[in-house]
């Protein structure tokens, strides 16, 4: 069909990518986790466009885009499952084992109020918020008066900023 043309690929993504958003997004329940699942989406797209049989072209990006939205959830569900079986298995420890959990945690927690007090102060509470407090991006739009694609914009220069500023090592 597209034989590599990436600016036509590309039309493609812009056409389509608010069907592939909402679609995943009415799965998974959650903005980041749909941002990233759509993108992925388009990766399979693209990777898949030779196995393509002219059968309607947004059906099979949208069963692409569920399929893939379900196996997300799944994945999300096991790593819950691990969790939970990781702090059975933490509890049932010894208490020198707890000791130095919470003294771990405690080394985890400073490490990241300090990564925090590294960002920008236009970023800092966007990132506390989200992260951290666990608000929505309607919530902390609403308490900082602002429109909710203002909160939408900080957030993803926040993460550019901190993609671009941290290594992934510095947290281990």
């Amino acid at each position: 069909m597209l034989e590599g043309n990436d600016h036509a690929f590309r039309l493609l993504v812009e056409k389509y990518r608010n069907d592939v958003f909402r679609t995943v997004f009415a799965v998974l329940r959650d903005q980041k986790e749909a941002e990233d699942a759509a993108q992925e989406v388009f990766m399979k797209v693209y990777t898949s466009l030779s196995r393509y049989e002219n059968q309607g072209f947004k059906t099979w990006i949208t069963r692409i885009a569920v399929n893939h939205a379900i196996d997300v959830k799944r994945k999300q569900a096991r790593r819950r499952e691990e969790v939970v079986d990781a702090l059975d298995q933490q509890a049932l420890g010894s208490p020198k084992d707890s000791v130095e959990m919470l003294v771990i945690a405690e080394d985890q927690r400073r490490l990241v109020q300090k990564k925090l007090n590294e960002v920008p102060e236009n970023y800092r509470e966007v990132i506390y918020g989200f992260y951290i407090a666990e608000k929505s991006y309607q919530q902390m739009a609403k308490e900082q008066n602002v429109e909710v694609k203002t909160i939408e914009t900080k957030l993803y220069r926040a993460r550019s900023w901190m993609k671009r500023n941290w290594k992934e090592d510095e947290f281990s």
